[in-house]
């Protein structure tokens, strides 16, 4: 039998120039595919965000274009109701005035009779400032050149001193509403004599001073 020396305890063999830390045993360094998959992991999540913000940079280019067609589609339909409402004021408008316009005639008639007097004259000449207020205007001249489109000729004949066919006598005058003529003025029209030579400009402006100085000068 063999004798333990009391005190020391037996150790492991340790190869000869092995120091103890070798002896230990090395934890385990981490892989080169264990370093990397964070990174793909990573990677991975990047490229779905960004496919998420491209997802959503759409959708909001789409709701963009649905908001601005509405509102285009919404001014539209304003500008129609507007145009309406102003189309239909007009009419309802032009429609009155053309009610009051044998009013008018009367009272125009009562004038030239010099029987607009009193309290009727107070109440026509407040009749015909509110139709005025409201857009109604009068047009028709003597002197002025017949034109169809504004004028009816109710009386025709010839006159020398005209170049064309001209309003001699207003009968009815004429009655538009903005743009709208309502009542075309009725005239009586005169034409030059069939067969007299055209009057030059030259010489009517000759004539006019003529008649304005009192006749030529005579030598």
């Amino acid at each position: 039998m063999t004798e333990e020396t009391p005190g020391f305890e037996e150790q492991p063999d340790v190869p000869s120039g092995a120091t103890s830390d070798d002896a230990e045993p090395q934890s385990a360094t981490p892989s080169a595919e264990g370093a990397a998959a964070p990174d793909g992991d990573a990677a991975a999540q990047l490229v779905g965000l960004t496919a998420q913000l491209d997802q959503a940079r759409m959708a909001l280019a789409e709701r963009t274009a649905d908001l601005q067609r509405l509102q285009a589609e919404f001014q539209n339909y304003r500008r129609r109701v507007e145009r309406d409402r102003i189309a239909v004021r007009e009419v309802a408008v032009a429609s009155l005035l053309t009610e009051l316009l044998p009013v008018l005639d009367d009272i125009g008639r009562a004038r030239d009779h010099g029987e607009l007097v009193g309290g009727f004259k107070s109440v026509a000449e407040s009749l015909e400032t509110v139709a005025a207020k409201m857009g109604l205007q009068q047009f028709g001249k003597e002197g002025e050149p017949f034109d169809p489109t504004i004028h009816e000729a109710l009386m025709h004949s010839y006159a020398p001193d005209v170049t064309e066919t001209t309003c001699v006598a207003i009968l009815q005058p004429g009655y538009r509403f903005g743009e709208r003529t309502i009542r075309p003025a009725r005239v009586a029209v005169a034409e030059p004599q069939p067969g007299a030579p055209p009057v030059k400009a030259e010489e009517s402006a000759e004539t006019a001073d003529d008649k304005e100085s009192g006749g030529p000068d005579e030598g």
